[in-house]
């Protein structure tokens, strides 16, 4: 497959219609290219012949928006043009419908919740409708909810395709997947068991980043700062001597979780304290003063109280300085029932009483009430606004957690793993290659691993069971897992092997991991899912590592890390060679367009009014990595680009080229013997140079803007100069001459433009040739080689200049452009009056000039004057 010319030699019998139009299109040759399989992705073929892409899944629970349009369909673009490069393209789709946004969705959709205590119910039907009040949903059990789940999300996943079809995207529809269907359940936690095996997943009881809102753990790539009020309060601590000790704090409510005092080593106020002991106030606990240069002398007092956790800088401490846990808040965001045991004194525990089981805001409120009493706190709080962790799709406050989770290492607290992914994002080319520097600093600033573990429903679960002792408790350090061949399992509803369902749950039984895999955990892996690692071993050697990677900048840190770490730790390897990042799409203030600023725009209408060429126009305008205005005006200039073409080629047509016409060999180049015929192929050869060095490049914006450029060009130009000579005045040899020429430029146009306008293009060819363009070669200046040596590529634009001129001058007058000069004067340097004297004879007959004066001058640009019109009288007309 190093070269695809399917159908382009095969005689066709020319039909252009009398009214060609854009609309209905994209339904017509959507079927078409169904049917003839345009696309299809052949097996049989070699890692050679190969490019393969690394397609983003889409979450299928998400609504539509333009953005979809704008990256999809630069990926397209450049997919369209490998493919026409002689490239077998393995082009599969896949549907993110795991996780969070899916479970999200369903319980709105249906008015449900989720608990896994309840037993399945195969009788169960979802409400027609859900109740107004979420305290009125039923909850379901886990089952029946996943169940909800993957039907919605099949549903959602319908709508997905039909716009992508719409939009001309051209993938393999036979080859999507799901992120949670048997084949990605199966790699995921195939994925999981190698990396367990090799070390590089590992269980932990860790402070842990955790969303109280939808009880789930939460990693750091998932994590964003959001600016919100709070107040320092002034709090005083007391040494031994009864000297008191004075902290600020925005968490008053964690004071007792206090766990030690930190300040800077060089910090001469409290270096004499540093080893010495404190004692909080309310609670009474003493705490020991460490030294630690993470402190901030010039913020606050200088000195912090570490609590267990109140921030990820608390768990550095906690870490680092060897401190006890001391962790009251759970996973519901309540402080902890009972009375910890490190609060000893009467007074302490009675304090302790009255915020026990309180939710974070309650517990403030609470402890601040009780300082003011004791008089431990100095002054009014002090209203600031700081940055706040949250999850990126929650909205509360995260809090620290102490949990047992899941982790795969990634670098975050190894410096040779962290090197070696560094120098793995280096082997990558990167488009833009500025984008790099945005990997290699998330890698810089990780401080700690992966944290993958989700304690949700709808997901890939953990493949993993442990043993229960005597006593009932889970042996963590050798858990149960299956083996490959048994893949994938669901422990919730799975037994090991050696076990039956009775002894679930009981002592000297077993249990199931509760857990499921975060989201990332398995879109980490589309390259495995897509290319059939574990499962086809013939099609992964074929397309991976994959070729490309498209996605938008603002995941580096998330997919496109967390694919670089999997790739590492299960092949050695890149996951892919290119990553092409695209931009964001801005509203008319230039803000971001999301669904939480109530900004965006929904595709359907916008292909409904312009057509599925002229959106892709639009987005293919932009440069990769560039954020760009959403705007209609571009999408404009792109259905008039689009209808140009078909009007132009149905001129060209018309005018007698046909297939037969197309140069394609150094003989037929003998033909061209017109100036102005050689310049317009000595300009089309320039053309085509450099779009394919711009594609090659990934640089498919510049390929789109020189192309446009040169068609108008040609129409505006060219194909006005030569009407004349094409409808044979000036004999066969003239006329065989300029036929070739158009000919041979709009079979090169349409090849040009048919990554970008696959309608148009492709309506266009079945016109005139057999198969498909998109099934034809990239276009190359080969075949007309002879007829650009030697050629002036200046003729035809100076030419033109002087048409314009003399157009100019009638549109001046105010007299139609047929009107007849009968005589005009154009002044030029010399080597622009040779060129005009090279298409003279089409100039005179493209602006019914009688008599042309030329004259050589020393001017800095070209001009037509003199101009004598014969007007013609009223009797004449």
């Amino acid at each position: 497959m190093a070269e695809n010319t399917l159908g382009t030699d095969t005689p066709v019998t020319i039909n252009v219609p009398d009214r060609p139009a854009l609309e209905g299109l994209e339904q017509k040759l959507t079927s078409r290219w169904e049917e003839t399989k345009t696309y299809a992705f052949d097996e049989n073929t070699t890692r050679e012949q190969v490019y393969s892409i690394d397609t983003p899944p889409p979450t299928a629970s998400g609504s539509l928006h333009v953005g979809h349009m704008f990256s999809y369909t630069q990926t397209d673009v450049i997919a369209r043009y490998k493919r026409m490069t002689g490239k077998n393209v393995f082009y599969p789709l896949g549907w993110d419908d795991n996780g969070l946004p899916t479970e999200r969705r369903v319980q709105n959709y249906y008015g449900v919740l989720c608990d896994p205590a309840i037993a399945y119910d195969p009788d169960f039907k979802a409400p027609e409708k859900p109740a107004k009040n979420q305290r009125d949903w039923p909850r379901i059990s886990r089952g029946n909810f996943i169940e909800l789940c993957e039907e919605l999300a099949t549903e959602d996943e319908k709508v997905f395709e039909q716009l992508f079809t719409t939009l001309g995207l051209s993938v393999d529809w036979s080859r999507t997947y799901r992120t949670i269907d048997a084949h990605s359940r199966k790699v995921s936690q195939l994925a999981f068991l190698k990396d367990l095996e090799a070390g590089n997943a590992y269980m932990a009881e860790a402070p842990t980043m955790w969303d109280i809102t939808f009880r789930t753990a939460v990693a750091q790539a998932e994590l964003e700062d959001k600016e919100r009020e709070g107040a320092y309060h002034r709090i005083s601590f007391h040494r031994p001597d009864g000297e008191k000790v004075w902290i600020e704090t925005t968490r008053p409510e964690l004071l007792p979780a206090c766990v030690a005092l930190v300040a800077h080593p060089d910090d001469e106020r409290y270096q004499p304290l540093f080893g010495t002991k404190v004692t909080s106030p309310l609670f009474g606990v003493e705490v020991e003063v460490k030294a630690h240069p993470l402190a901030q002398p010039d913020k606050g007092a200088g000195i912090a109280m570490v609590c267990t956790f109140g921030d990820t800088t608390d768990v550095t401490w906690w870490r680092e300085l060897q401190l006890d846990t001391r962790a009251l808040i759970g996973r519901d965001g309540r402080f902890a029932k009972e009375t910890p045991e490190w609060i000893t004194s009467a007074e302490g525990r009675e304090r302790y009483e009255r915020m026990a089981g309180a939710t974070v805001f309650s517990a403030q409120k609470a402890v601040v009430e009780m300082l003011v009493e004791t008089g431990e706190m100095e002054g009014e709080p002090k209203k600031i606004m700081h940055p706040v962790k949250f999850y990126e799709k929650g909205d509360k406050p995260l809090e620290i957690v102490a949990s047992r989770q899941w982790y795969i290492r990634n670098g975050g607290r190894d410096a040779d793993r962290r090197e070696k992914l560094i120098e793995r994002g280096r082997e990558m080319n990167w488009h833009p290659a500025f984008m790099r520097s945005r990997y290699e600093n998330w890698v810089e600033g990780l401080n700690g691993d992966w944290l993958i573990s989700r304690q949700r429903f709808f997901g890939v679960p953990f493949p993993v069971w442990y043993k229960l002792d005597a006593e009932g408790e889970p042996d963590y350090e050798n858990p149960i897992l299956p083996d490959a061949a048994s893949l994938p399992v669901d422990p919730a509803s799975e037994v090991p092997a050696g076990y039956t369902e009775d002894q679930r749950g009981v002592a000297g039984g077993f249990i199931a991991d509760p857990d499921v895999l975060d989201t990332w955990a398995t879109s980490s892996l589309t390259p495995q899912i897509a290319t059939g690692w574990g499962v086809d071993d013939d099609l992964h050697s074929k397309t991976f590592p994959m070729d490309l990677r498209p996605q938008g900048h603002d995941i580096i840190r998330t997919w496109l890390f967390s694919t670089a770490v999997r790739a590492e730790t299960l092949a050695g390897s890149v996951p892919w060679h290119n990553t092409a990042l695209s931009g964001w799409i801005l509203d008319p203030d230039r803000k971001k367009m999301s669904k939480s600023k109530g900004n965006v725009v929904v595709p359907n209408d916008v292909l409904d009014k312009y057509g599925s060429d002229a959106v892709r126009y639009w987005a293919a305008s932009a440069r990769l990595g560039a954020d760009t205005a959403y705007d209609e005006g571009q999408m404009k200039i792109g259905r008039r680009l689009a209808i140009k073409l078909l009007n132009a080629s149905k001129f060209v047509l018309n005018l007698g080229a046909t297939q037969d016409s197309v140069i394609t060999s150094e003989q037929q180049a003998q033909v061209v013997t017109n100036e102005l015929d050689r310049s317009l192929l000595a300009r089309l050869a320039t053309l085509v140079e450099e779009a394919t060095r711009a594609f090659e490049n990934y640089e498919y914006a510049r390929a789109l803007q020189i192309s446009e450029t040169f068609f108008w060009s040609f129409t505006d130009d060219y194909v006005e100069l030569i009407k004349d000579r094409a409808y044979g005045a000036r004999g066969e040899e003239e006329q065989a001459s300029v036929l070739a020429a158009l000919a041979t430029t709009l079979d090169a146009m349409l090849r040009l433009f048919a990554p970008f306008m696959p309608f148009a293009t492709d309506e266009v060819w079945s016109w005139w040739r057999a198969g498909s363009v998109h099934r034809a070669p990239w276009p190359t200046a080969e075949g007309y080689s002879a007829v650009v040596n030697g050629a002036d590529a200046e003729v035809l634009p100076t030419v033109g200049l002087a048409l314009g001129g003399l157009r100019k001058s009638k549109s001046e007058a105010k007299v139609k452009q047929r009107t007849e000069v009968k005589v005009a004067t154009i002044t030029a340097d010399a080597s622009s009056i040779a060129r005009v004297r090279a298409g003279e004879a089409d100039l005179k007959a493209a602006g019914n000039v009688a008599e042309l004066n030329l004259v050589e001058g020393d001017v800095d640009e070209l001009t037509v004057s003199d101009v004598e019109l014969v007007v013609e009288t009223e009797e004449a007309k």
